[in-house]
């Protein structure tokens, strides 16, 4: 099968096509004919090397965590999931990406795609939908009335946030640069922060959750505009355990834990047209295709999410 893979640690030009064998499923797997995935800061931080230590993958490395495709064939022990049927998933983080024509994906963390939601829609979804959902479901416990600051509100993640937000019955506010601002409101933003002509951190406060998808001095700044008792989970680092206890509220770092029961409930918000996916690009799934898609990533500011149409 063709795939996209790199063979060392280095800049976009490691990415090579190459053909590899195809994928023999576990008994508790299924095999996907790949139709999108999509473009994560994942890929190329594990492709610079970033994450070595971390993740420490023999070569060649297949990069990608986005899944969306048809099953083509199932494991012994899969009970959930028949040949033909239309799935989505953040497969497990294996050398065996999803830059490929067939990938093989654990049952527990695949999810049925409804029929109203196309391929790339869908592989836009997994990794980044699942992290804003783990951040403000799981860690922030949001609840109807809470004040919600996301930072990056036209990036990955934070589309998604808003809409989990706003489904939650939450006011809302985002930062972003002016370009986003109308597409980003559209999401159904109640507070928009252009951040280059205002400072977050002197125009509100007294928020009940802040999602950190920048860190650095934004991370810092977050503490401020939180309520005692507030949350402020971040995608980006540990957040200063002393400035959570100086201001009384709850930090943490959110490392995604995949599941496919929790992406089923975000393909019935995206089935009832509560969640969309805002696909700013699209790139070819070649050599060509890859690196295009990595350089625009690396740049931190793409609109909404970056899909690879493989079929």
């Amino acid at each position: 099968m063709k795939a996209i893979v790199i063979e060392q640690y280095g800049n976009k030009d490691q990415l090579i096509e190459k053909e590899m064998k195809y994928p023999v499923p576990k008994e508790n797997q299924v095999i996907v004919e790949m139709h999108a995935t999509s473009i994560n800061p994942i890929d190329w931080k594990l492709r610079e090397g970033y994450l070595k230590e971390m993740l420490d993958f023999d070569f060649p490395i297949i990069l990608g965590w986005d899944a969306a495709g048809v099953v083509t064939e199932v494991g012994a022990a899969v009970t959930n999931f028949s040949e033909g049927d239309r799935v989505f998933a953040r497969p497990e983080t294996t050398r065996f990406g999803t830059y490929a024509e067939y990938t093989a994906i654990d049952e527990h963390l695949l999810a049925h795609l409804p029929e109203n939601i196309s391929f790339e829609e869908a592989a836009a979804v997994p990794l980044a939908g699942l992290t804003a959902r783990q951040c403000l479901v799981d860690f922030a416990d949001i609840k109807a009335g809470d004040r919600v600051l996301i930072h990056a509100g036209s990036g990955g993640v934070g589309h998604y946030a808003i809409q989990i937000a706003k489904q939650k019955g939450a006011y809302v506010a985002t930062t972003a640069s002016g370009k986003n601002k109308e597409w980003v409101e559209n999401l159904g933003v109640d507070r928009f922060i252009n951040y280059k002509e205002e400072d977050f951190s002197e125009v509100i406060s007294d928020f009940d959750i802040v999602l950190d998808t920048i860190g650095g001095d934004v991370q810092e700044k977050s503490f401020k505009v939180l309520r005692e008792g507030g949350r402020l989970p971040s995608i980006v680092q540990p957040p200063d355990e002393k400035l959570a206890e100086e201001h009384e509220v709850k930090a943490g770092f959110e490392w995604l834990e995949p599941s496919g029961e929790k992406l089923s409930s975000l393909a019935k918000m995206m089935e009832e047209g509560e969640l969309t996916s805002v696909i700013g690009h699209q790139f070819d799934f070649t050599e060509k295709g890859l690196k295009e898609a990595h350089d625009l990533s690396e740049t931190h500011h793409a609109k909404g999410k970056i899909v690879i149409k493989i079929k």
